[in-house]
């Protein structure tokens, strides 16, 4: 190992005696001690240059790593294989939705992994291997990475039907307005998280195929497994987006008929005041020949004739079945 490695996050060693490295353990590490996994966080500038002309990584491997922005892949190259997952962000203050990645180089008795946010699923990986009952191989650790990584993207997922199933209950009590916002929200995060778990689902359909000596045949039907749960969780979110969806659609049809019975209600006012507001106009106009000007009960008059007009119209408005 080279006696300078910037960006080292954490370095464990795997296999029966698993634990952490020192630096020291870490740059006096030989082939024959077991699988070395280095875990770098690509933040330090330092990084780059160590993975490009240091690490022994093609340079394919090394862009891969290294990539700011990057979509769940999967790749055998050889006899290395290259995988970029993503898990839900659960670091305090962020969305679920903005999904952390992490960049995976297998080849022979190391494991390079890269990333730049913090992701919890590494964290408890570490707590395993450092327990004792953390993955073996390298085989091993893709499968526990992977299962680690889809118990979060699970919660998540169930937070969200969660969601809309609240949403769908309150759809008769809530001000629409907040249920509107409430709609949006949770549809947004729908199709974030689904951006990313469709490729993550094909990389791991991708890897069961695979022909490479890093995956055996029980790896092969847990990397099943997990495939099979990453689907469960896109139809679990395609069928929380199409609830939710329906939902707006019933909001919006209760928004448009509460709007309609409002214009029905002023266009109602507005038809029995019309004919009283021209007889009032008409006889309050500033010219002589008045009727009823000079009589000292012209007003009631005046008031009882608006009463017939009001009643009349309300009978005809009763007939037509307007009311």
């Amino acid at each position: 190992m080279n006696s300078r490695m910037p960006g080292l996050a954490k370095a464990y060693l795997l296999g029966s005696t698993a634990r952490a490295l020192s630096p020291q353990e870490t740059r006096e590490f030989q082939s024959a001690d077991g699988v070395l996994w280095l875990h770098l966080d690509y933040s330090d500038p330092g990084v780059a240059r160590w993975v490009r002309t240091e690490s022994g990584v093609t340079a394919v491997v090394a862009e891969a790593l290294l990539a700011p922005e990057t979509r769940p892949r999967s790749l055998v190259l050889g006899d290395g294989m290259l995988v970029i997952l993503r898990g839900v962000n659960l670091n305090p203050g962020a969305d679920p939705e903005d999904m952390v990645s992490v960049r995976i180089w297998i080849s022979g008795n190391r494991i390079i992994s890269s990333g730049l946010r913090k992701l919890l699923s590494i964290d408890d990986l570490c707590g395993e291997i450092e327990q004792g009952t953390g993955p073996a191989s390298q085989g091993e650790f893709l499968v526990r990475l992977g299962e680690l990584m889809a118990d979060r993207i699970g919660d998540v997922v169930n937070d969200v039907d969660d969601v809309v199933d609240s949403l769908e209950s309150e759809l008769l009590t809530s001000e629409h307005q907040e249920l509107r916002y409430a709609l949006s929200s949770v549809r947004r995060q729908i199709v974030a998280l689904r951006r990313y778990l469709a490729p993550q689902r094909d990389a791991l359909a991708r890897l069961v195929t695979e022909r490479s000596p890093l995956i055996d045949d029980l790896v092969r039907m847990q990397l099943r497994e997990l495939t099979d749960r990453m689907t469960r969780f896109i139809e679990d979110l395609d069928e929380a987006r199409d609830r939710a969806s329906v939902t707006h659609e019933e909001l919006l049809n209760r928004l448009a008929e509460l709007t309609s019975r409002r214009m029905y209600l002023l266009t109602m006012v507005a038809a029995v005041f019309m004919p009283l507001s021209f007889v009032t106009g008409l006889l309050g106009i500033n010219v002589g020949g008045i009727p009823g000007a000079s009589n000292s009960r012209g007003f009631l008059i005046v008031i009882g004739l608006l009463a017939v007009i009001s009643a009349a119209q309300w009978i005809y408005f009763r007939w037509r079945k307007w009311f």
